[in-house]
């Protein structure tokens, strides 16, 4: 992704709140910076003319990376909570209005008379939820799609890494003209990887333990295959993802074949909408009563990681995972 921005004037605000070589300058507005902002995004050009002032963001993990950045006061909605909102955003998610418990339909985006939309899933964009992004450019409404999700697969980032996750935080405070509340975030992010890394027993990819990331799914369990954040986390930790060499990011598994390769971690995702093998509990209740799964050794030593379902797709909450996963391997290697 390409980021091009012009801060006009930026020269004269630092003057004006009293800046100098050798102190810290007080934090710029979004409302003083008003230059211009060109994306290029998945292949599309994105033109933000001035700092939104009533943002949308299409489902959880966009409105997370827009809160951290300390943006809920240029929000005009959100949409589709999938988990609790991390407890040190909750005072300013709920100052935002809630537009739908799902994706919000067109008319519903068109209500709220948003300058900026923004969301880390292709699907938000389809025409029964906020519409294409082309038919919102022709409204005069840029719109943002991570790049890990592109519209046409040829315009994607394929393989998931956290400096990708950074890059997005980037462009959408570039949007703001928040740059340095970017710079702090992405800092906090990466020490907090480097604090996981250090926690993790020292081993190369070849020689650690290796890890199922089991997603969801009972009688067909999905699993992490390659090239998504469990991948990441695995290569940032000196593990082994058991499926690394499954060609999708989400393949369907079978227990015959995951028992055959016997994993030594098994690393749940906690979903919570409901459906078969979402939950980590219901994962859990299904390992030890199946016939199969019951034998395999992560679950007879009881070598089983919780994750939130959240923290396994891109987003500031995948360090979290890497974190937990890490805390959680000591005494797992053969």
């Amino acid at each position: 992704m390409k980021t091009i921005f012009v801060k006009a004037g930026l020269c004269m605000v630092l003057a004006a709140a009293g800046c100098s070589d050798g102190g810290a300058a007080t934090p710029a507005t979004p409302d003083r910076l008003t230059a211009p902002v060109h994306l290029t995004n998945c292949g599309v050009s994105v033109n933000v003319t001035a700092p939104p002032q009533r943002a949308i963001a299409l489902e959880q993990n966009a409105t997370e990376i827009m809160l951290s950045l300390g943006l809920a006061d240029r929000m005009a909605g959100t949409s589709y909570q999938t988990d609790p909102v991390l407890p040190d955003l909750r005072p300013a998610y709920e100052k935002v209005p809630v537009l739908a418990k799902l994706y919000p339909s067109r008319e519903a985006v068109r209500a709220a008379n948003p300058d900026f939309v923004y969301s880390t899933y292709t699907s938000a964009y389809a025409p029964d939820a906020a519409g294409p992004r082309a038919d919102l450019a022709t409204l005069g409404v840029p719109a943002y799609l991570s790049e890990f999700a592109c519209e046409k697969p040829a315009d994607a980032t394929r393989t998931v890494t956290f400096d990708g996750i950074f890059d997005e935080i980037r462009d959408i405070a570039s949007v703001f003209g928040v740059p340095e509340r970017a710079d702090k975030l992405i800092h906090d992010q990466q020490s907090r990887l480097d604090a996981a890394r250090g926690a993790a027993p020292m081993a190369t990819p070849s020689a650690g333990p290796s890890l199922l990331w089991y997603y969801s799914g009972t009688s067909t369990p999905y699993v992490a295959g390659h090239g998504g954040v469990p991948d990441a986390i695995s290569s940032l930790l000196g593990v082994r993802n058991t499926f690394t060499d499954a060609s999708q990011k989400w393949p369907a598994g079978n227990w015959g074949e995951i028992a055959k390769r016997n994993p030594d971690v098994i690393v749940l995702a906690d979903l919570s909408r409901g459906g078969d093998g979402d939950s980590a509990q219901s994962k859990i209740d299904y390992l030890r009563r199946n016939p199969v799964t019951s034998k395999l050794d992560a679950v007879v030593a009881g070598r089983i990681v919780t994750v939130p379902g959240s923290s396994m797709d891109p987003s500031i909450r995948s360090v979290q995972a890497a974190e937990l996963v890490g805390a959680n391997l000591h005494g797992t290697a053969r």
